[in-house]
């Protein structure tokens, strides 16, 4: 039955039966709010609710919602659960590649490479209405949750993040529900799986002939004990961690680098004031010696003596 418009025009958004099992849906995304009423700075919530149950599933304070908090936030989910079959946000930049002609490998972000390589699929949300349950939940815990900071006297994310599992505890059995059917979705970590090396900024170059290779305006030698020219040429990967350290492998083995040279200068650190009285300063251009207009001044001296 084809849905009637609305008032303004617009057809209703259709609703969707719950999944039937814990873990075959898990609603993702992030509340930025003041959570700390003024007594500490805003921050946001990563929320992670199954489709199935409502239940929250896992919460995180952080400063922003950004690829490394994500990063770390879903790895402890999964320590915690175990792979769910999807996971579904909306359409941020950290899960979706939203810029035209962007050259980044098979349309991936460096998260739903993560995704990919865990076997769990990312769908990403095209209204904050097709993933409503988690957005119910934003507001349910606004509400509740920072009364509950208010009542413990909390004011900054660190003390949040030991205080939210007894809230969530307290929250899921309150308000979760019983799944159509009784079996968990969600999958084992595999031996095969270094959550390390998945959870982290991921590319791939290849090594010249003098085993070097170009990353982030760095280029980086490959220090080989023996038999280089196996080297040469090969696809390797390069694994950047939080901290800004490198680690470079190949077929899963790491290879020894040295940093060999930068590509460009470090630019000098200037204050805003100080860049903005260098922009008022009038630009003055002086000609050369053998500049035309100067050679035109000299002929034109001479016309008028003749």
């Amino acid at each position: 039955m084809e849905a009637k418009p609305t008032k303004t025009g617009k057809n209703p958004f259709p609703l969707r039966q719950r999944k039937a099992r814990k873990g075959e849906l898990i609603q993702l995304d992030g509340s930025e709010h003041d959570w700390f009423e003024g007594r500490g700075p805003r921050c946001s919530l990563l929320v992670y609710v199954d489709d199935a149950t409502s239940e929250l599933m896992h919460l995180k304070f952080v400063k922003s919602e950004n690829l490394w908090d994500y990063f770390e936030a879903t790895k402890e989910y999964v320590q915690m659960h175990g792979r769910p079959e999807a996971f579904y946000p909306d359409k941020h930049a950290v899960f979706r590649v939203n810029r035209e002609g962007s050259l980044k490998s098979k349309g991936l972000t460096q998260f739903g490479r993560a995704m990919q390589e865990l076997d769990i699929k990312l769908i990403c949300a095209n209204s904050p209405q097709a993933k409503g349950r988690v957005e119910r939940k934003n507001r349910d815990l606004q509400d509740r949750l920072v009364k509950a900071l208010r009542v413990a006297g909390i004011n900054d994310m660190v003390t949040a993040n030991t205080f939210l599992p007894a809230f969530l505890l307290k929250f899921n059995n309150r308000f979760s529900k019983t799944p159509a059917q009784p079996t968990n979705a969600h999958k084992p970590i595999l031996s095969t799986h270094n959550l390390d090396r998945i959870f982290c900024i991921k590319d791939t170059r290849n090594l010249s002939k003098n085993l070097t290779l170009q990353y982030e305006n760095v280029v980086y030698q490959v220090l080989a004990e023996n038999k280089e020219y196996t080297l040469r040429h090969a696809t390797i990967d390069v694994l950047q961690l939080r901290d800004g350290s490198i680690r470079v492998e190949r077929h899963g083995k790491r290879l020894v680098v040295r940093p060999y040279d930068t590509l460009e200068a470090k630019t000098e650190v200037v204050s805003s004031k100080e860049l903005l009285e260098k922009l008022k300063e009038p630009k003055s251009y002086k000609p050369s010696k053998n500049h035309p207009w100067k050679r035109g001044s000299k002929k034109l001296k001479r016309e008028i003596l003749v």
